[in-house]
């Protein structure tokens, strides 16, 4: 009675074998037919099923470089190394190396920072101080911190992303720019100073026709949170072309922010509409600054260095009050959730000939204490601020440091509502990875472990503040791998015979 019985569960493995392998006969037999018969893919019509594998490798290729074949510092656009120092950062880890350096110094454009003979004593250490922007508005905004976060909206962020953002920057004592999709209640849960940025669609500030809306201008500005105006002219992933939130990422919540139609794509112009010219912008900056009595300023990239001296021949024109109270400056190598390939990749100056260039536009025009310059732009690392501060900045913002920060790992999916870390999508399921409890510490650890490294290097360099750096302070590597001090490459500009920011 017994001995039938392993006959019968071998039987039984038998059928169910030759039943998976029936079926997977079955498939490949139609995924032959399919790819044989198709007309849109050369490769699977040719070698049908076979075919398949090089879209998989592709996909998957992604996935293998990031994780094992990339050494520390190949990986774009941001690589392991850099990613490794904030994710040490915001984890609050030892963030020390041993044995020695595996950057390569040899890199043309590598900045090496000029250690001082005598540097201060330990207890004269580096501090950064408080700048005040917007002297003359009503409300003029004293800004605490060197490092603050960039530009990204409720909608291109998800609500925890946005929650966890908006309670680290409180934690940190640093500025939120709520990016161009409008105030979001996520956005001031935190407490922490906002500046409001006014894209070219004027998203929560808008009419039913997309103009500004005084009123609604003057309810935003009420809030305590709200500390300055941002009005972007255009940012580095996409100079010369607006925005597009799909209809599928706008709920009614994301629809009623901004002041656009459910169901329909929200869609910003590539520029402010009745912002013709210079003259207009400064009337424009005027009147936003009049309406909401907040600092006021203005978001740009730099194609060329003519293009930007119509702007501060304008204003020498009027005086120095017409100015922007900031010029937040974004390199072509900035970030954005969506843009096409060849404005990602072409257009628009580095930040790193940029800044200095712009820094030297309005030193020569004698506004060094009237415009507050705030870079942006690839600039993740205490490295990469230090640089900036040295090559003339006031303030540094970074968007994709801080995503970092919020553990992005770099997926590349932030267009397609499929981040896998809650960050970039509106799927439900996703975002519960994204525990905004714990998250927020992360973001505010990151802010500050950055700004104690640039106090670090200002104190290597002997100077008692961040801001005290010049460019003698940093050397830059050319292509025979010899470097050359930063101020021979670009002199600071002279106001009345008188270098500025000394």
């Amino acid at each position: 009675m017994f001995s039938s019985l392993p006959m019968t569960v071998l039987e039984w493995l038998a059928l169910v074998l030759i039943l998976v392998l029936g079926l997977g006969l079955l498939a490949l037999a139609v995924l032959f037919v399919l790819d044989r018969t198709q007309r849109g893919d050369a490769i699977r019509r040719n070698y049908p099923v076979i075919g398949r594998f090089r879209g998989l490798f592709t996909t998957l290729g992604e996935f293998f470089r990031q994780y094992f074949f990339a050494m520390d510092r190949e990986e774009l656009p941001f690589n392991r190394a850099q990613r490794d120092w904030v994710r040490h950062a915001a984890e609050r880890e030892v963030n020390t190396v041993a044995f020695g350096s595996t950057r390569s110094l040899a890199v043309v454009g590598t900045p090496l920072f000029v250690n001082a003979a005598f540097p201060p004593l330990d207890d004269q250490y580096a501090s950064t101080d408080p700048m005040v922007i917007g002297p003359g508005a009503r409300q003029p905004y004293t800004a605490r911190s060197i490092f603050n976060l960039s530009g990204m909206s409720y909608g291109a962020l998800s609500r925890p992303a946005v929650q966890a953002l908006s309670r680290g920057c409180q934690q940190a004592g640093i500025w939120m720019n709520t990016g161009e999709g409008g105030l979001s209640p996520h956005h001031l849960e935190g407490g922490c100073d906002l500046v409001f940025q006014m894209g070219t669609a004027k998203f929560g500030v808008r009419d039913a026709e997309g103009n500004l809306d005084d009123a609604k201008l003057r309810e935003l500005a009420a809030h305590d949170q709200v500390r300055m105006i941002e009005i972007k002219l255009a940012q580095g992933a996409k100079p010369g072309k607006g925005g597009i939130l799909p209809a599928a990422k706008i709920s009614p919540e994301i629809a009623r922010i901004r002041g656009v139609v459910p169901g329909q794509d929200a869609i910003s112009p590539n520029r402010h509409f009745g912002v013709d010219d210079w003259d207009d912008l400064l009337d424009f900056i005027a009147h936003v600054r009049d309406v909401s009595g907040l600092p006021t300023g203005i978001k740009t990239v730099m194609g060329t260095e003519a293009g930007l001296e119509g702007l501060f021949e304008a204003i020498t024109a009027r005086g120095a009050e017409a100015a922007p109270d900031f010029i937040t400056l974004d390199g072509g190598e900035g970030g954005t959730g969506a843009a096409p390939m060849p404005l990602i990749d072409l257009v628009g100056m580095s930040i790193r000939e940029a800044l200095p260039r712009l820094v030297d536009l309005r030193d020569a025009h004698g506004l060094h204490d009237r415009i507050r310059i705030v870079a942006s732009g690839k600039l993740v690392n205490p490295g990469d601020v230090a640089w900036a501060i040295c090559a003339g900045a006031d303030f540094v913002v970074s968007a994709r440091g801080f995503m970092f920060s919020l553990a992005c790992i770099q997926a590349l999916k932030c267009n397609r509502n499929t981040c896998p870390t809650g960050i970039t999508t509106h799927d439900p399921g996703l975002q519960r990875g994204l525990v905004v409890a714990e998250k927020d510490a992360r973001v505010a650890a990151y802010a500050r472990q950055i700004v104690q490294e640039v106090e670090t290097i200002a104190h290597s360099v002997g100077v008692t503040e961040p801001r005290r750096m010049r460019r003698s302070h940093v050397r830059i590597v050319q292509a025979d791998g010899a470097s050359v001090p930063m101020d021979s490459i670009y002199p600071e500009a002279r106001a009345g015979g008188i270098v500025t920011g000394v």
